[in-house]
């Protein structure tokens, strides 16, 4: 099964799955934070869905309270932070566990890929970033403090856009 067909749900609880939401687009799948010193990479992450938006990219963001409390928000509370402050117009899951034993699936599989110095495992903190082509292959790892418009991040959105 492709990581598009995966079953996930929005912040509005509707069930989808990835490639529902982002239709044939290339996936950069973020696990975000509202209270959190990365937090202003919300920035960053709408600047490129409106620089790549038309070319087939979409961001997904991934509300998760696991590190320090950070996402302590209600549906309601992190949708309306999320468009109130930055304008956020990518599609948002349900507050979801990344790491542990409740991990979802979707996380349970994007772990297993590396990042550029190689290291698999669990998301180290809010804010890490996985490129998934438009067939649901990861073809990049982000840790946390690599800004989404960081150089790397650009060249791999344009390498997976073609």
């Amino acid at each position: 099964m492709s990581l598009r067909d995966l079953p996930v749900r929005t912040l509005a609880d509707t069930p989808t799955t990835l490639g529902e939401l982002a239709g044939d687009a290339a996936i950069l799948v973020v696990n975000v934070a509202s209270r959190c010193g990365l937090t202003p990479q919300y920035a960053g992450l709408v600047r490129l869905q409106e620089r790549y938006r038309d070319r087939g990219f979409t961001v997904v963001g991934v509300p998760c309270n696991q590190f320090a409390g950070q996402e302590p928000g209600s549906a309601e509370q992190i949708q309306d932070f999320c468009v109130t402050t930055y304008g956020v117009d990518f599609p948002l899951l349900e507050k979801t566990d990344v790491n542990g034993d409740a991990r979802h699936p979707l996380y349970t599989a994007l772990t297993g890929t590396p990042d550029a110095e190689g290291a698999a495992g669990d998301i180290q903190w809010n804010f890490e970033k996985f490129l998934l082509d438009r067939e649901g292959n990861v073809v990049a790892r982000f840790r946390p403090r690599t800004e989404p418009e960081d150089p790397a991040v650009v060249e791999a959105i344009e390498k997976t856009l073609g």
